[in-house]
């Protein structure tokens, strides 16, 4: 039962204008109102950043909620609860009473319930003379119900946002997935296009992404991503537009280029002696590579310490490679067969990236004999490898050529 006005707090408490309006709304109970408590109450717990509650003041009206007998709170059952700080205390998990009164006042500045003070300040309920409870003072439910549709509402609202946060994040990851994989494809092809900048800009975008970002902040980011990939499948489709369908022209012009007696060879000395029995493959062409030269260098600068004389072309690298072998502790025989089964410029790159991680690498020879055995199956791409050399040598080094 409560009274028909309202209330003022016991003690220091202040009263308010809030909460008379609070009291007054309490009484707006529409005839046969009711609604399910704890439902109420998962809602107030999705919605909290709305209604702006806490989460330990939220653990307090769950302990209230026990001291309610029924699971519909209603005005026929009654709206008033009234344990002591002690009772309640046990029920919100033996928190503090310090504590338990700060978040008692939260809930009722939030709107949540309302006080209804005896005399004294003491929660209890008066008996009539048939048994009958015929007052109550303690903490009034009533704003449960009246504002149950508002509670409902912010939950949604909450899942509509977390919802749509989800989705902006994964059309952020499918895009950083998308993006990262066609430019290293793109290099691994030999692609043409700038590439180091397409990455630098990716980056850039990528870099920029907070950890804890609104809806609004990622909005933007997937704009730009958008925009990138786009770029990058126009770039790729150009290509694929311009390129020779056969394809036979090149492969019989690299196949005549085998058998070609006349092709130079980048060999250390150690391999003459076995060149009758494994048919090396020939170095292409500058403008037939894949990688520009200037891309392994900054993914694999190590290497350049190695040079006699610098690395300013593709023979440079492989007459480095086949020098540096040594000293990593790989086998002629083991760099021999890398450069027949995967070719001598695949294979010096190889070597590069191998040096750059020396100090992660406890076999080179045998790492190096894992790699070509992979290449032979066709499960090798010196790509990804590159890539990753290129990524741990930090955004100051990443893709510039």
């Amino acid at each position: 039962m409560e009274s028909g006005f309202a209330t003022t707090p016991f003690g220091r408490r202040p009263m308010t204008l809030a909460l008379v309006k609070a009291n007054a709304a309490s009484r707006q109970i529409p005839e046969g109102a009711a609604v399910e408590k704890w439902q109420v109450y998962r809602w107030l717990c999705e919605g909290k950043s709305i209604v702006g509650v806490g989460d330990r003041a939220l653990a307090v009206l769950s302990g209230l909620l026990t001291f309610y007998p029924d699971d519909q709170i209603s005005e026929e059952n009654g709206l008033m609860v009234f344990p002591s700080n002690a009772q309640l205390s046990l029920r919100a998990h033996g928190m503090a009473d310090s504590t338990l009164r700060r978040n008692l006042a939260e809930l009722v500045s939030c709107g949540l319930i309302i006080r209804r003070d005896s005399p004294n300040g003491k929660r209890f309920a008066r008996k009539g003379q048939g048994g009958g409870v015929t007052e109550v003072f303690g903490f009034s439910l009533a704003p449960l119900l009246t504002r149950a549709v508002e509670f409902q509402r912010a939950a949604e609202q909450v899942r509509a946002e977390c919802l749509a946060l989800k989705l902006m994040r994964e059309r952020i990851t499918l895009h950083r997935r998308d993006i990262q994989k066609l430019v290293e494809a793109a290099i691994e092809e030999g692609v043409p296009g700038d590439w180091g900048g397409v990455w630098r800009r990716f980056r850039s975008i990528v870099d920029t992404i907070p950890r804890r970002a609104g809806l609004s902040q990622l909005e933007g980011i997937v704009a730009e991503l958008t925009k990138l990939h786009d770029e990058v499948d126009r770039m790729l489709e150009s290509f694929t537009d311009s390129t020779n369908p056969s394809g036979n022209e090149s492969q019989n012009e690299r196949q005549q280029s085998d058998s070609n007696t006349d092709s130079t060879f980048v060999f250390e000395p150690a391999f003459e002696k076995s060149r009758a029995a494994v048919e090396p493959r020939p170095a292409p062409d500058e403008r037939l590579k894949s990688y520009p030269i200037g891309l392994v260098l900054k993914a694999c600068p190590e290497i350049a310490d190695y040079a006699v004389n610098g690395i300013a072309s593709w023979r440079d690298l492989m007459l480095t490679a086949a020098q540096v072998r040594g000293y990593l502790g790989v086998s002629p025989s083991a760099y021999e067969e890398a450069c027949h089964v995967m070719g001598q410029e695949v294979a010096a790159i190889v070597i590069a990236c191998i040096l750059q991680r020396a100090q992660h690498i406890n076999s080179a020879g045998g790492y190096l004999r894992v790699l070509t055995e992979k290449a032979r199956a066709g499960e090798f791409s010196v790509g990804p490898m590159l890539m990753a050399a290129l990524k741990a040598n930090g955004p100051a080094t990443r893709m510039t050529g």
